[in-house]
């Protein structure tokens, strides 16, 4: 950040009264006409500042210029600044720089700084990092704490020096020292990473905290995130709340957000609230945030605390998908599948996803699989499918792993590979999909692609019918039934196959008739209690 004061350097000594701005201008004005330099300076600044005088900036510069020609370094710096922000005069970059130039050779630090972000930047001058790293050092060495965090910052990134993040560590420590907010968070940043120095978390939070306590809005965020993760600190999310919205009411937008998420989320000592995470998320969507951009769309998209409104819900989100957001990418593509708030577009729907999936967006990988499975908006292509399927499955998407599994498993896939197939439905199965669950087990059951094992086989089709699949409900009392993987057990049998019957499974009657042949009738009595007081399949 560039030093932009004009009237910094050696304003002239009057009391605060305007009787004294009044006699002090008098005077000053008097020897800056017989050609005093410095009483010119000091009548430019008074003219800068408005004291004893109605303010002008072009009589500023008048001043200025001519204690500058002089070679009066002050005036040259704040001449300087003057072109820069064009205050008084047409902005003009490259007059500041010469000006710039002509202070900092004769060792004024604030100039050498401001020449030196001129060169880091190419304003005015042409981008040069040893030329900027040369007056950045120059003003360090005079203890410009701007100067050292950012002669830090350039071995901390390797522009214009060779990375040393040890250097970057003693420069930012100078400037931290002297209470330079900017190097004190990124102190912390490196005692947070490791970098340069041991990783240590409480070094962080004390560099953190120094910078926050000024009002430094990133070293604010940063601590918010450490009281609301409970990183380093114990988890308050009070703490969280405060450090948060500090940074927020400067237009943190990443605080905004994450503001937002707390209320929406809620718990612990934060309720809910809605209407609270809306507005956060509204001034972070405002400021470009695509996360929130995104979240304000899902709450038009489904009526969160809003009414439904599908336009607004595709505004959102595509403002989001345009700055590549991939989540806001998939929930467009949605819209368009549906027609919700747009024409409904399957192109436009795959554009969208294959955008997303291509950022690893797992669901629009899945979708894109499906796609092109089964050929709606793409030509079918099997390879294709199995190629997006493989993508969101090895991300440990359930579903993908089973229709993974189904393709490779199937007699008409491009390329068929039971055991693969076998491998995918485990994996999906072990995260609880109901429909691998059943599909393993069938392959014991039967002996497809693996040994038959019906103790395996009916320990996969339990824990599917456990979650309500009817089918293996049904071969669940099959196995009971039959003493097929466990011992033959008639009020399993019933219970299970009773089961399958309300999801539909017709076949099970005919068993069922025959368990209860099998049983006492006030143990067939409490089973049929025992079935009354199960939930209705869905």
């Amino acid at each position: 950040m560039q030093k932009f004061s004009a009237s910094e350097a050696h304003a002239p000594g009057a009391g605060n009264g305007p009787e004294n701005y009044t006699a002090e201008y008098l005077r000053v004005k008097d020897l800056a006409e017989r050609g005093v330099a410095n009483a010119q300076h000091s009548l430019g600044f008074m003219y800068f500042n408005g004291q004893g005088v109605a303010q002008s900036y072009e009589l500023a510069v008048a001043w200025y210029r001519q204690a500058a020609n002089a070679g009066l370094e002050h005036a040259q710096y704040n001449l300087g600044v003057m072109c820069q922000k064009g205050q008084g005069l047409k902005q003009d970059l490259a007059e500041a720089a010469r000006w710039y130039q002509l202070a900092a050779e004769q060792g004024y630090a604030a100039a050498q700084y401001n020449l030196g972000w001129m060169y880091a930047k190419g304003q005015g001058v042409q981008q040069d990092t040893q030329q900027a790293m040369h007056w950045f050092s120059k003003a360090a060495e005079q203890g410009d704490a701007g100067a050292q965090n950012n002669l830090g910052m350039m071995y901390d990134t390797g522009k214009g020096v060779p990375q040393d993040f040890r250097q970057a560590i003693a420069w930012y420590r100078k400037a931290a020292e002297q209470g330079y907010a900017r190097a004190q968070f990124n102190l912390g940043l490196r005692y947070d990473n490791g970098q340069g120095v041991a990783k240590d978390v409480h070094q962080a939070m004390s560099w953190y905290r120094k910078a926050a306590k000024q009002g430094y809005a990133p070293a604010q965020f940063n601590l918010a995130l450490r009281y609301d993760k409970g990183d380093g600190v114990p988890q308050d999310s009070q703490q969280a709340i405060q450090w948060y919205r500090c940074a927020a009411e400067q237009d943190h937008a990443s605080s905004q957000f994450n503001l937002g998420l707390i209320y929406d989320n809620g718990g612990g000592q934060v309720p809910r609230d809605e209407q609270k995470a809306l507005h956060w998320y509204r001034k972070a969507a405002a400021l470009g945030h695509a996360a929130a951009q995104n979240n304000l769309g899902l709450r038009y998209d489904h009526g969160q605390g809003v009414a439904q409104d599908y336009e607004q819900a595709q505004h959102w989100y595509r403002t989001a998908a345009e700055q590549g957001y991939a989540a806001a990418q998939y929930h467009l593509g949605l819209l368009y599948d549906n027609g919700h708030g747009v024409a409904q577009d399957t192109q436009e729907a795959v554009f969208w996803y294959r955008k997303a999936a291509d950022q690893g967006h797992l669901r629009a990988q899945f979708d894109l699989g499906l796609r092109y499975e089964t050929g709606r908006g793409v030509p079918q292509d099997g390879r294709k499918a199995i190629a997006w399927y493989r993508k969101a499955a090895e991300q440990e998407y359930a579903a993908a792993q089973y229709s993974l599994g189904q393709l490779l498993d199937s007699d008409d896939s491009p390329a068929p590979d039971s055991v693969q197939a076998g491998a995918w439905y485990r994996k999906a199965a072990e995260q609880g999909h109901a429909l691998a669950q059943f599909a393993l087990a069938l392959r014991y059951d039967t002996g497809h692609g693996v040994l038959r094992d019906y103790a395996e086989a009916l320990a996969w089709y339990r824990k599917a019918a456990e979650q309500g699949h009817a089918r293996a409900q049904f071969n669940v009392g099959l196995m009971y039934y039959s003493g097929q993987g466990t011992e033959a057990d008639m009020a399993q049998a019933w219970l299970w196959l009773s089961m399958a019957e309300r999801g539909g499974v017709d076949a099970a009657t005919r068993y069922l008739q025959n368990a209860a042949g099998r049983m006492d009738p006030p143990q067939l009595a409490q089973l049929r209690e025992r079935v009354e007081l199960l939930p209705a399949p869905a």
